[in-house]
C-alpha cells in the first residue's frame, strides 16, 4: 500500500483562498481531505524551541534562527502544537538546516534533532507500512539522523537525497547509518531503485510527485509513501477517491 502525505500539510491550492502551508489549519485540512499523513518542516529559533517552517527566513522579520518564540507571528505553530493536531497520522519530520558553508549548521541541526527525538517518542512508526500513523524523522544532513537515533532509536529515520546525488549512494549512506527509509526525488526512482532498497530493508518514501504519470508510476513501483502537493490526484492514483468529491475545497 502507497501512503500519501501532503506536502506541508495541505493548502486547497493557489489563489485567494489557499491557506498557509505548514500550519495547523493545513494539515487539519489534510486529515479532511483524506491524507494519510503529512510532512513538515521544522527549525530551531533562538531561544532553542522547535519552530514548523520550512525557510531559513520569514518574511518582514528575518532570519528563524535569530527570532525568539515571542516574536513568531501567530500562524507558525511550534512541532508540539502540530504533533497535537497530527494524532493519528503518518507525520514526516523533517529537520532543516542552514546553508552547508554556515559555520552554526551541524550545531543547530544536532540541537535540533535531539528536541525533535525528545518530542516523539510514542509516535514512532509500527512497521514499514506504517498504516497506523505515527512519526519518521527525516533530513539531508545524515548527523542529524545520528543524533535522532542515538537520543531516541524507537523513532525511525529517513535520508533524503538530493536530485542531484547519485541515488545508489543515497542508498548506501542511508543503510549505513541505520536508516528505516530513504526519500529520494521522484524522478531518480525506477524499479531497480525500489528493489534495491527492498534488499537493503529500507523504505522507499519518495518526493516531491505531483504529476498524474509521476503518481501512476509511483503507486505501480510500490514505493511506501508519496510526498505530494495534489492530493486529491494522489489518492486516485492510489484508488482512494477524495473526501468532498475531490474539489479542494477546505
Amino acid at each position: 500500500m502507497t501512503l500519501v502525505l501532503a506536502h506541508r500539510g495541505y493548502t486547497g491550492g493557489a489563489g485567494d483562498g489557499a491557506m498557509r502551508q505548514n500550519t495547523v489549519e493545513a494539515f487539519a485540512a489534510a486529515r479532511r481531505h483524506g491524507a494519510d499523513g503529512v510532512e513538515l518542516d521544522v527549525r530551531l529559533s533562538a531561544d532553542g524551541a522547535l519552530v514548523v517552517h520550512h525557510d531559513a527566513e520569514i518574511p518582514g522579520l528575518g532570519r528563524l534562527a535569530n527570532l525568539t518564540v515571542a516574536g513568531l507571528p501567530g500562524w507558525v505553530p511550534l512541532l508540539a502544537d502540530a504533533l497535537a493536531g497530527c494524532a493519528g497520522l503518518v507525520v514526516n519530520v523533517e529537520v532543516k538546516h542552514d546553508a552547508a558553508d554556515d559555520p552554526g549548521r551541524v550545531l543547530a541541526a544536532g540541537v535540533a534533532a535531539e528536541l525533535v527525538a525528545d518530542a516523539v517518542p510514542g509516535w514512532a512508526l509500527p512497521d514499514r507500512a506504517a498504516s497506523g500513523g505515527g512519526v519518521l524523522v527525516s533530513s539531508f544532513d545524515a548527523a542529524s539522523l545520528d543524533v535522532v537515533a542515538e537520543r531516541a532509536p524507537q523513532v525511525p529515520t529517513g535520508l533524503l537525497v538530493r536530485w542531484t546525488a547519485d541515488p545508489l549512494t543515497g542508498l548506501a549512506e542511508a543503510e549505513a547509518h541505520g536508516c528505516r527509509a530513504v526519500h529520494p526525488f521522484v524522478g531518480r526512482v525506477d524499479r531497480d531503485y525500489v528493489e534495491e532498497a527492498r534488499r537493503r530493508g529500507l523504505a522507499v518514501n519518495v518526493w516531491t510527485v505531483n504529476a498524474d504519470e509521476d503518481l501512476s508510476a509511483m503507486v505501480a513501483l510500490g514505493v511506501d509513501a508519496v510526498i505530494t502537493d495534489r492530493l486529491p490526484a494522489a489518492l486516485a492514483a492510489v484508488g482512494r477517491p477524495a473526501p468532498n468529491g475531490g474539489t479542494g475545497a477546505p
